[in-house]
Order: C-alpha cells, then sequence, then structure tokens
C-alpha cells in the first residue's frame, strides 16, 4: 500500500459540557472529552473490570455550534476524524504536547436519561420466552451490549 491513512472512529460519553471558543474571522472551534470503556473479567479473581479512556475531542466552525446546541455531559455520541498532535510552550518554559481527534463527522446516539434507562434494563435478569411445541427457550435480546451504529 503507497498511501497512509489517519482515521478514529469512537462511541462514547461526553465527559463534560462542550466548551467553546470564537475567532475574530467568525470562525469557533468546540471541546470535549468523551469516555469509553473496556470491560472485562478478572480471571484470578472473577471481578469485573473496567478500564476507562479519555480522548480530547475538537469541532470547528457549525458542526461545533451544533454540538454545544445539542450534546451535554453524559450523552452518547459516535465521532468520526483524525489523530492530530498540537505541541506548545507552558508558563513553566517547557514543551506541551496534546493529542486530539479533529472530528470529521458525527451522531449523536442517545442522551445520558436514554443511556441511563438503557443500562438498567440490561442490569434485570433475563427471563426467557417459551416458544414452539418444542419446548426450546431462547433468551430476550437485552442481553446484547451491541449498539454499534452501524
Amino acid at each position: 500500500m503507497s498511501g497512509t491513512l489517519n482515521k478514529v472512529m469512537l462511541i462514547g460519553h461526553l465527559g463534560d459540557e462542550v466548551k467553546m471558543h470564537y475567532f475574530e474571522g467568525g470562525g469557533c472551534i468546540g471541546r470535549f472529552p468523551i469516555a469509553t470503556n473496556e470491560t472485562y473479567t478478572n480471571k484470578t479473581t472473577g471481578e469485573r473490570v473496567t478500564n476507562t479512556d479519555w480522548h480530547n475531542i475538537v469541532v470547528r466552525n457549525k458542526a461545533a455550534e451544533i454540538c454545544e446546541k445539542y450534546l451535554s455531559k453524559g450523552d452518547k455520541v459516535y465521532v468520526e476524524g483524525r489523530l492530530k498532535t498540537r505541541q506548545w510552550q507552558g508558563e513553566d518554559g517547557n514543551t506541551r504536547y496534546s493529542t486530539e481527534v479533529q472530528v470529521q463527522d458525527f451522531t449523536f446516539l442517545s442522551t445520558k436519561k436514554e443511556s441511563q434507562a438503557n443500562a438498567a434494563q440490561t442490569q434485570k435478569p433475563v427471563q426467557p420466552e417459551a416458544t414452539g411445541s418444542a419446548g426450546v427457550e431462547k433468551a430476550s435480546t437485552a442481553e446484547q451490549e451491541d449498539d454499534l451504529p452501524f
């Protein structure tokens, strides 16, 4: 392959409100963190372990204004974009770095209230449903945790 690719796709929850920055030329950017989780069962202790990663998200101009208007802390969102690392001089004179996801596309998936309701529903025990005359039981689809938008 002769080309390169810089593409990021994330589904996560907003960790804070969208912070807007406006410029003299009329442009603006919005910044917010997204949390993504990885959950597994520890083989030694049998406990469920959740690791959270935080991602710095940057949206520009009209997209930033839409995010500011409709997104709030805890909402679930899909973002697609590219990684960009910036550097600057800190107040102490040291060089600082920040890696961000510069958004090219996004989709609002659910509000915080909807996410909490779905989480409460999936924590309830699944009751088997009787099917046909063969006596075979099938489990409810509430067991599925796959909520990808595609």
